[in-house]
């Protein structure tokens, strides 16, 4: 696999630089003044040869110009992981860089996003940042990119430093929708790169997402654990877990007891406020007994793989690394494996194994419950006696009281059939899954 994507990205950087000097992207002309000998540190990488170089490296200074002059990169995020992102990036070489946030800067920000000063509060965060790097780093262009699902083809690496699942899963689900396939066989030239990181105090990951080749966000989707409600019975009167102990203080304790004043909301960024409710927990914790209540802060980075990937100069990671510098340093590699039944990237509608009793409300909570799915609202339809039908759609208050009755139903009662297919849309991803109802007895 990895000569393959040595091999494919060479290629596909070959095609684009051909598609580049026919076309000027807006926003990527940039400026050109640099100081001397600004790149020396990448010359050293790209103009020649060393022990851990990719067996097909060949040094040239046409990499180094790639970087400077064609490649483009997009970076979603400049929260704590983005700042981190744009700035390794630029000093690394890549000029030709956009950056999506559609947050604005808040006072909490300021203790960890260091591209950020008190006078940017309540201006938007890709603005800032982009002013930050440009004005820093001679000759870079970083530009807030206008989000615009249409535009994602023109990139050649898409790095996220994301704080949800959702988001991750709905731009997986955008790369996968871009993916060509001529009879069946996967357009090399069709794939770019995915860079995704995550962080939690000193510990973090990266992985490397090769759509339509590797295992995407969805395959490994177990890794991230749906989110747990907990009974508000168990955590006022009988709580068992450290989790317990922390949701009681955040939703009970902080708005009777106002530590912060009136009207303050509990933020999650702001370190005082974290302390506060670690403190509260200790002690509710203490009064039944519990352990485990502890106190995390992260941080890790991503932008040496798109430094690997866009050079071919070294190997990059195949395809997951944690990291973790709370006691030492201590990092892990190892390959997520592709699945085959994935719902995101497999290309093949999936079973849904019901009795035709089920009645649809089993369906929806199978598409929320599963660990492998975790959809959020899914909406049902599906083809019934030659016509499209709705069968359950929540996000639409009209059409949600009109297909409700439908969730009591049985699936023989709704027409449906062994074999029949049902699409459904989620906010977790741009493209319509599709599912084959597969009958039990």
């Amino acid at each position: 696999m990895k000569l393959l994507l040595f091999s494919l990205f060479r290629e596909k950087k070959r095609r684009v630089v051909e598609l580049t000097e026919k076309m000027m992207v807006d926003g990527f002309s940039g400026r050109t003044c640099e100081s001397e000998g600004q790149w020396n540190h990448i010359k050293k990488f790209l103009e020649r040869s060393g022990p851990f170089t990719h067996p097909d490296f060949e040094p040239s200074t046409e990499s180094l110009q790639f970087m400077l002059e064609t490649c483009k990169i997009l970076v979603i995020g400049a929260g704590g992981l983005g700042c981190e992102l744009l700035k390794d990036l630029a000093l690394s070489g890549f000029r030709n860089i956009q950056v999506v946030d559609m947050d604005t800067i808040d006072v909490s920000n300021l203790n960890r996003q260091f591209l950020f000063r008190s006078k940017d509060v309540g201006r938007p965060k890709a603005n800032v940042a982009a002013d930050f790097i440009n004005n820093r780093i001679p000759g870079c262009c970083v530009v807030p990119y206008p989000f615009n699902a249409n535009l994602f083809f023109k990139f050649h690496i898409i790095v996220c430093g994301l704080d949800s699942i959702i988001a991750r899963r709905w731009m997986n689900g955008m790369l996968l929708s871009l993916l060509v396939y001529e009879d069946g066989v996967l357009d090399p030239g069709s794939i770019i790169p995915l860079i995704d990181g995550g962080t939690e105090g000193f510990k973090g990951n990266a992985r490397v997402i090769l759509p339509g080749m590797s295992a995407c966000v969805d395959c490994t989707l177990e890794l991230y654990p749906p989110q747990v409600n907990f009974p508000m019975c168990t955590i006022a009167s009988m709580p068992r877990l450290p989790e317990h102990c922390v949701e009681y203080v955040r939703m009970l304790l902080w708005p009777k007891e106002k530590p912060f004043g009136d009207g303050v909301v509990l933020d999650g960024d702001d370190p005082e406020h974290i302390q506060w409710v670690y403190q509260r927990s200790l002690e509710r914790a203490a009064e039944f007994n519990i352990t485990g209540v502890t106190y995390r802060l992260t941080q890790a980075a991503c932008a040496t793989e798109v430094f690997k990937i866009a050079t071919n100069a070294y190997i990059p990671l195949n395809n997951y690394m944690v990291f973790n510098d709370v006691d030492g340093l201590y990092t892990y590699a190892f390959e997520a494996e592709r699945k085959e039944n994935c719902s995101a990237c497999s290309q093949v509608p999936l079973d849904l194994n019901f009795c035709p009793c089920s009645k649809l409300q089993e369906v929806l909570d199978y598409f929320t419950d599963s660990a492998s799915l975790q959809m959020k609202s899914p909406a049902i339809t599906a083809t019934v006696e030659g016509k499209n039908k709705t069968l359950y759609l929540q996000s639409v208050a009209s059409i949600e009281q009109r297909t409700r009755p439908n969730l009591s139903k049985t699936l023989k009662e709704l027409g449906l059939s062994d074999g029949q297919e049902l699409a459904v849309a989620d906010v977790t991803t741009p493209q319509t899954m599709l599912f084959r109802l597969c009958f039990t007895t």
